[in-house]
């Protein structure tokens, strides 16, 4: 048996990499193993949307993805000529108003490269493959390529390891949904003639729906519904004519495909457990939720449970913060969120795949006049961009969400401009925003490895907040009003007394 590792991950795709790296960041040792060979060769999860690359901001990542990845401002629906709406991404309110395309398999290679510049390697061909949980920690069986196998003892697991999760099955999880009826075709292939290239393209047919996404120059995916699935005589891959004829079919003509890298056939599921934490043993990512590809979101959704979780892990570990409220915290907070982004992308799906004339054009009509409101406009680009994700209802708020001034806690905090991202560097603390104070530096000295050294401005005259590493809203409270700055800290970290 190996000695004691603090962290093991089970699975090295994009959500346990980002994970690996965070925690890497923080100081705390981690093992990442991967049971398949190499990383994917597939396009598979295509966008990296604005709140994650805010995240990647902290981590120090994102620069690479910005230059590798196709900058998307824009997402359209039409009925073949016909347009119904444009949705333009310029005008969120983030540094990154796009929607940032980019394969996955690109997006493994650079997190994978940024791991291993903090020094640690995905341990490949290495699967997990039981686990026995104490109150203390998680013994683990790994088996190699060779059969031979490896007892590992682990202050936690985390098991990023996918819709068929071993951690999940392991613990014996119950991961409720359903399979949607449809079958649907997917490729990744050469295409020209496409209207809007770099951007979006979503078109409504009486038959079904087509979208197409850019991934490089010239290189799209396109997904389309393919009819009714029949469990007993599963459809075949698609052929490059039949992505053709649903292109001819559905699109406004004069799309044509080419020189294939993915055909496949697959299916929507909506599945979801109900807690993401038991004991000493986190899901994150796919082992915790699956849904609809509409609108992106579930790598995206994954990856920041990993951002959610590292920083709480981090200061559990080091002793800085207790396991409750602060570990605790992750799965209600992160469940709720895939809560939402289940029934968001399962409302977009029904709405694409709508049949009847009648409905249809109800349907294209309201769609129309909802995206030609500003208001409706930002909703849906916020929830997209995933900069309206919010946690009101968190066991870490002070307690005073929806009282204090804004941004209120639980609110995502603003990005300035000329600010280092509040949870940057090697140690993940908290930022306090007002005016300063006495009582400031007495609580960084108290507090010196959960609180940041300098104090930054106020978001608005009146007001001190206190920001989580992941740029959340703690506290918000009314200016000089230290105390509830103390008997939060307190109550973090297990400590009583008057600074």
């Amino acid at each position: 048996m190996n000695p004691k590792t603090e962290v093991l991950i089970a699975g090295a795709g994009p959500v346990g990499l980002t994970l690996a790296a965070e925690l890497t960041r923080y100081g705390v040792s981690v093992r990442i193993v991967e049971k398949n060979a190499q990383r994917t060769d597939k396009s598979k999860a295509l966008v990296v949307w604005s709140r994650t690359l805010e995240l990647m901001d902290r981590l120090g990542c994102s620069e690479n993805f910005l230059a590798t990845g196709l900058k998307s401002a824009a997402a359209n629906i039409s009925a073949g000529t016909e347009p119904i709406a444009r949705i333009s991404f310029e005008n969120a309110d983030t540094h990154y108003p796009f929607a940032l395309m980019i394969a996955q398999s690109e997006t493994e290679r650079l997190l994978e490269e940024f791991l291993n510049k903090l020094g640690v390697q995905v341990e490949r061909t290495v699967e997990l493959t039981t686990l026995t949980k104490s109150p203390t920690g998680v013994t683990s069986t790994l088996r190699y390529a060779d059969s031979h196998e490896e007892t590992i003892e682990s202050s936690w697991l985390v098991g990023c390891d996918g819709a068929h999760s071993t951690v999940r099955h392991q613990l014996g999880m119950e991961f409720e949904g359903s399979t949607q009826a449809s079958d649907w075709l997917l490729a990744d292939t050469r295409i020209s003639g496409v209207p809007h290239p770099n951007e979006i393209s979503a078109f409504w047919h009486s038959e079904g729906v087509l979208i197409i996404f850019p991934i490089t120059p010239g290189r799209y995916r396109v997904i389309a519904d393919s009819g009714v699935a029949d469990p007993s005589h599963p459809r075949p891959d698609p052929t490059l004519e039949e992505v053709q004829a649903v292109l001819d079919q559905r699109g406004p003509g004069g799309i044509k495909i080419s020189d294939p890298i993915w055909l496949a056939t697959f299916h929507i599921n909506e599945r979801k457990v109900a807690d993401y934490q038991s004991g000493h043993v986190f899901l994150v990512g796919d082992a915790a939720h699956i849904h609809s590809p509409a609108g992106g979101q579930g790598m995206n959704t994954g990856m920041q449970d990993a951002f959610n979780l590292a920083w709480k892990l981090a200061l559990v570990i080091d002793g800085t913060c207790a396991e409750s409220p602060v570990l605790a915290s992750y799965s209600p907070e992160r469940s709720a969120v895939g809560d939402q982004v289940l029934k968001a992308a399962g409302r977009f799906t029904d709405v694409a795949i709508l049949k009847g004339a009648v409905k249809q054009s109800v349907r294209n009509h309201l769609a129309s006049f909802l995206c030609g409101l500003a208001p409706f406009r930002k909703i849906a680009v916020d929830m997209m961009e995933e900069v309206s994700i919010n946690y009101p209802d968190s066991p870490l708020n002070a307690g005073g969400a929806r009282k204090g001034p804004h941004p209120v806690e639980g609110e995502r905090a603003p990005v300035r401009e000329a600010e280092q991202p509040v949870g940057a560097g090697e140690k993940p603390r908290f930022a306090l925003c007002g005016e300063t104070s006495e009582t400031f530096a007495k609580l960084v000295a108290q507090y010196p490895n959960l609180l940041e050294p300098s104090l930054r401005k106020p978001y608005r005259d009146g007001g001190l907040w206190l920001v989580r590493p992941d740029g959340y809203v703690a506290l918000s409270t009314k200016a000089g009003d230290w105390d509830a700055v103390t008997a939060y800290l307190g109550r973090i970290t297990k400590e009583s007394g008057a600074v």
